[in-house]
C-alpha cells in the first residue's frame, strides 16, 4: 500500500505544475476572464479531491502521522486558494474593475500556490524514501525507526 501511496503522491506534483501552466494559459488569454481561466479552475478543484484521497490512502498505508497531516494540508491549501480567490473578487467589485485591495490580496494566489507546490513535493519525496525503506525489509518485520521514525541528531 505504500508503494500505491508513493505513485499517487508523485502524480500530485505533476498535476500542480499543469495547475500553474493553465493559469499562465488564462492570464495571456484575451477572452473572457472566466471562460479563460476555466480549466485552471476546474483543475483546482480536482487537485483538492484529489489531495483528500492522498490523505485517506496514507492514512491507510499507515504513513506517519505528519506526512498524512501534510498530504491533507495540500487539500487545506486548496479550499484557501479558493477563498482567496473569493475574497479578491468581492474586494473588486462588480465588472472587471480591479482595486488595489483585490489585487494584493488576489496575489496571495500566487504565493499560495507556491506552498501548496512546496508541501506536495516535499509529501511525493517522503512517499518515495518510506517505499523504498519498506520494501528493503522483509515482510513482517518492524524496526524501531519503522515505528518510531528516524533517529533525530541531537
Amino acid at each position: 500500500m505504500r508503494k500505491v501511496f508513493a505513485v499517487l503522491a508523485s502524480l500530485l506534483p505533476v498535476l500542480l505544475v499543469v495547475q500553474f501552466f493553465l493559469a499562465a494559459f488564462g492570464a495571456f488569454d484575451t477572452g473572457d476572464k472566466d471562460q479563460a481561466f476555466g480549466p485552471h479552475r476546474s483543475l483546482g478543484y480536482i487537485v483538492i479531491y484529489y489531495a483528500v484521497l492522498l490523505t485517506i490512502v496514507a492514512a491507510v498505508a499507515r504513513m506517519p502521522g505528519r506526512l498524512i497531516g501534510m498530504a491533507g494540508l495540500v487539500a487545506v491549501l486548496g479550499v484557501v486558494q479558493s477563498l482567496i480567490r473569493t475574497v479578491a473578487d468581492a474586494l473588486n467589485g462588480p465588472g472587471d474593475s480591479s482595486t488595489t485591495a483585490g489585487k494584493l490580496v488576489f496575489g496571495l494566489h500566487a504565493i499560495n500556490g507556491l506552498v501548496i507546490i512546496s508541501v506536495a513535493v516535499a509529501v511525493a519525496q517522503q512517499a518515495r524514501t518510506r517505499s523504498r525503506s519498506s520494501a528493503d525489509r522483509p515482510a513482517g518485520v518492524e524496526t524501531s525507526e519503522s515505528v518510531a521514525g528516524p533517529a533525530q541528531p541531537r
